[in-house]
């Protein structure tokens, strides 16, 4: 399919209701679309990109998170459409609706993205003020550098912004062998 044919078919404003129609028919792309309008379409995780997600999320489970809590590439309502790698949520709240198919951030505990070559500024820039606004407690990235460098970050409530957990960033293999504790 050209550009052209993909342009001609593109609603002037991309709502989420759009955004999930767009998710639902095609399996090959994420989508997602920032606060402002900005729609964003990458391929499918590589391999890399998913044995790391699913490393963190084998830990949370082997670390007594149960799988209803600990969920990969589930959309959450931001202002705009965003689908964390892996997200964390309270076990004590039930699923609060956002709009179209996306969840609403409310008893969302933790999201975690990993870093891929065609989203750096986006996951370490754009998202992690996004998910900041949007009220997220606590925000992970994992770089894709020889050690999986792990950059965990807490909101702090008076500024709005997320601080570094002291003694951060980490490799992965040291957060592996830690216990966590985003509850």
């Amino acid at each position: 399919m050209s550009a052209e044919a993909v342009g001609a078919g593109m609603p002037t404003h991309v709502t989420l209701d759009d955004l999930a129609r767009m998710a639902a028919t095609d399996e090959n792309h994420r989508y997602e679309l920032s606060p402002e309008g900005v729609l964003s379409v990458t391929p499918p995780a590589d391999r890399e990109h998913a044995r790391l997600v699913s490393r963190i999320y084998a830990w949370f489970l082997a670390n007594g998170y149960d799988p209803d809590d600990v969920l990969p590439d589930c959309g959450i309502d931001v202002g705009g459409g965003r689908v964390p790698d892996l997200t964390v949520w309270a076990n004590d709240l039930p699923s609060q609706p956002g709009r179209a198919s996306y969840d609403s951030p409310v008893g969302l505990l933790l999201a975690v993205e990993v870093v891929s070559r065609s989203s750096e500024i986006i996951d370490r820039v754009i998202k992690k003020a996004e998910y900041a606004k949007a009220g997220i407690p606590r925000y992970w990235f994992v770089e894709r550098d020889s050690a999986n460098t792990v950059h965990r970050h807490v909101l702090n409530a008076e500024t709005g912004e997320y601080e570094p957990v002291p003694g951060d960033p980490q490799p992965l293999a040291w957060l592996l062998t830690t216990v966590p504790d985003v509850r």
